[in-house]
């Protein structure tokens, strides 16, 4: 539960009278109190002390932390003048950091939050006034409603005219959904209803994890403050599952709610239709009315959306990639417990032609969603409970047997997981060594090797990855890219999530606060980072593929590079190993044959248009409030989506055949079910315009399979390169016999 009061403050007429109530009713006693005094002083000192960047912020910084506080009570600079900001920096910036870090005093914090509160009430009631008057959208408007780079107004006319400006476009969302414009008022004012109330139900204590969480994440993004109540719902928000829909879910600073990650097995991941990164608009239960969520804390929407099992639930959904916030859709999900065996490792082969022998080239595809383990406690009683290195290997045997020429392991829908089966992963294609180091707050490195001499697949190996291949996924990737044991392809780089994070709870290092308070808050510190065997980190940078290939991915604020203070990428001195990454001159061949084809096959032209459409889309940072041109705009995306999907269509009809090759617990589990485990299609590569049309044709996999097949022929010759080693396989020296 992450309070982040919100930029859309909604009400109707009626709330008029209920106003005065709601504000006048709870006089909240707004001051520091004892316990948050010690655990203000106490956080300030883990910061100093645990944070892996605990030198970031300087007594000349704290005076940031007025600023970053105003921006999330106020993230689309709305509410307060840019006035508010100079005064507040003035009369508090000069004595804030005496005032946390040796008081503990977080007065400040409340004074601001009274302004705030106070800027909301009279736009509440300036909001309840102008929805009685008619809005004309024949007019030339545009609006901007992205404004979290923007100031703060400078003045209240240009406040008021900016909020004209945010009605009519969130009036325009339900007109272009065919609505009326009473009907759009309407919606506007249950919309505010809710979130006046909302405003009401703020405590103190989530004034107080907000400003603090603001002071975590002037160190970095990963970092936040929990109160009380928010350590006891961590787990919840660690896993909604069970009875939920699986899924990790947060707030953004504009107040939505948003997908952090689907977790494989769950029903959001087999529903196919819910992704990393997409919104959720509204919740409804069956038989019930839909409730739109933005602005809601996130304890009650995961109440809203928790459940007995195998009762229904609709989602109101805005895709991550989205052209347009009007662009929603109604996903229904069942709440069930996590099926683990449908977010396993699975695994095809696939025939590519050859060119040169006019045969076909048997290829084995793995794909892994995550870094799982054998008994997560949410898995459902049926399923069979193996590593995923476990599995990854039968895997690799079946597909030896099936006679594979090369193996690409598939990790662009895969967000991380335990660390020690990426180390476990990495040793099925290496003899043994070190895999990963961690570097701690206090410089101490720690490496973790694969200690087991036997390699499951000495062959030629391929890793494809994507922007949403994160942490452990980014250790097994770079590690198989630093021994030169696989060629990487994919996005121009994957995620960057190099870090470590760690839950303190305050009572542990302040045995007073342990002994006299019983609900004291945690930090969320990042304490930890990742480096590759050759020193490189894995932060912000992440994996650089050998081959990269175009990708809608690369245009959206995916990545920990696009994170406010996140932590830079640095080195530090190689761990030994035995191996080196693949040389230029052995990759250059691939790339040119890959970029060739980038530049003639019909499949990469549709992935161009694809991409062109969606940087245009992208750039439009202001949009048009004249209803005519939305309407005309929302016709031409239409009628694109049409023509690309008739084109993939009609591609797909040239796809390379292929088979499924299943773990044996699956085989079990189906036989006594008489009903196959399908993995379904999880968020992540979104380079097709949807999750179908990637089931339907697969373009970065494609091409994936034919840079194996090239590596496979170079020079004319399927067992040597050129420096005497089989192409992007392990060394000779390496081999098992």
């Amino acid at each position: 539960m992450n309070f982040r009061p919100r930029f859309y403050l909604r009400s109707s007429l009626i709330a008029l009278v209920l106003a005065v109530s709601v504000w006048a009713a709870p006089d909240r006693d707004l001051k520091t109190t004892p316990v948050m005094r010690l655990e203000t002083r106490t956080l300030v000192q883990m910061l100093e002390y645990f944070h892996y960047n605990k030198d970031a912020v300087t007594a000349a910084d704290y005076p940031q932390l007025i600023t970053a506080f105003m921006q999330e009570l106020d993230p689309q600079r709305l509410f307060f003048l840019s006035t508010d900001e100079e005064s507040f920096r003035r009369q508090y910036g000069p004595r804030l950091e005496t005032d946390l870090a040796y008081l503990g005093n977080i007065d400040t914090a409340f004074d601001i939050y009274k302004v705030y509160e106070q800027r909301v009430k009279s736009r509440m009631t300036w909001i309840f006034s102008e929805l009685q008057s008619d809005v004309d959208f024949t007019t030339d408007e545009s609006y901007t409603p992205d404004r979290s780079k923007s100031p703060f107004p400078a003045t209240a006319e240009e406040a008021d005219s900016l909020w004209h400006k945010r009605m009519k476009y969130e009036m325009l969302h339900d007109l272009l959904a065919k609505k009326t414009v009473e009907e759009a008022k309407t919606t506007l004012r249950k919309r505010y209803e809710r979130m006046l109330k909302n405003m009401g139900d703020t405590e103190p204590t989530d004034i107080q994890e907000t400003f603090l969480t603001s002071l975590t994440r002037m160190y970095d993004p990963h970092s936040d403050y929990f109160s009380s109540d928010t350590l006891q719902d961590f787990s919840i928000q660690m896993k909604l599952s069970l009875v939920g829909i699986g899924a990790v879910l947060g707030i953004e600073e504009d107040g939505n709610c948003i997908i952090r990650e689907v977790v494989p097995g769950g029903p959001a991941y087999t529903s196919g239709q819910i992704h990393m990164n997409d919104k959720i608009v509204a919740v409804q239960q069956e038989g019930g009315e839909t409730i739109e969520v933005i602005g809601m804390k996130l304890r009650r929407i995961v109440d809203m959306i928790r459940g007995a099992k195998s009762t229904k639930v609709t989602l109101t959904i805005l895709p991550h990639d989205a052209a347009d916030a009007s662009q929603t859709k109604q996903v229904h999900i069942v709440r069930d417990v996590i099926k683990l065996n449908a977010a396993r490792a699975s695994a095809r082969i696939y025939n590519l032609p050859s060119e040169q022998s006019g045969q076909t080239i048997p290829v084995g595809v793995i794909s892994l969603n995550s870094f799982y383990d054998g008994s997560p406690e949410d898995a459902a009683p049926e399923d069979v409970r193996n590593t995923c290195s476990q599995d990854v290997a039968e895997l690799v045997a079946k597909l030896k047997t099936e006679g594979i020429k090369a193996l690409v392991i598939d990790l662009r829908r895969n967000g991380g997981g335990l660390l020690s089966e990426a180390v476990n992963m990495t040793g099925l294609f290496i003899k043994d060594g070190p895999v990963v180091q961690e570097r701690d707050f206090q410089g101490q490195i720690n490496v973790d090797s694969d200690t087991n001499s036997s390699v499951a697949y000495d062959g030629p190996l391929a890793v494809l990855t994507s922007r949403f291949s994160a942490s452990a996924s980014e250790i097994f990737a770079g590690a198989l890219q630093n021994y030169g044991r696989a060629v990487i392809i994919g996005d121009s780089s994957t995620h960057g999530k190099g870090t470590v994070q760690a839950v303190l709870e305050m009572k542990n290092y302040l045995p007073r606060m342990s002994q006299e308070f019983t609900n004291t808050g945690a930090a969320k510190l990042t304490v930890r980072k990742f480096y590759l065997p050759n020193g490189s980190s894995t932060q912000n940078k992440g994996v650089v593929p050998d081959i990269s290939l175009p990708s809608i991915d690369d245009f959206l604020p995916i990545g920990e590079a696009s994170l406010p203070h996140a932590l830079m990428w640095d080195e530090i001195k190689p761990t030994a190993f035995t191996g080196k990454a693949l040389d230029k001159s052995l990759v250059q061949p691939l790339l040119q044959a890959s970029r060739s084809r980038q530049e003639s096959l019909e499949e990469f032209a549709y992935l161009k248009k694809s991409i062109d459409w969606f940087k245009e889309r992208q750039e439009q940072k202001t949009i048009s409030l004249n209803l005519d041109k939305r309407l005309a705009l929302k016709q031409a995306d239409d009628d694109f989506k049409k023509v690309m999907d008739a084109e993939v269509e009609r591609l797909a009809k040239n796809n390379y055949a292929s088979r499924e090759i299943k773990l044996d617990s699956i085989i079990k589990a189906e036989a006594a079910s008489e009903k196959p485990v399908e993995a379904a299609l999880d968020g992540g590569d979104t380079d097709a315009l949807d999750a179908e049309t990637e089931k339907k044709f697969d373009i970065h996999l494609r091409e994936t399979l034919r840079v194996v097949a090239d590596a496979l022929h170079f020079d004319g010759n399927a067992l040597v390169w050129t420096n005497g080693q089989a192409p992007v396989t392990a060394s000779t020296e390496l081999k098992k016999g």
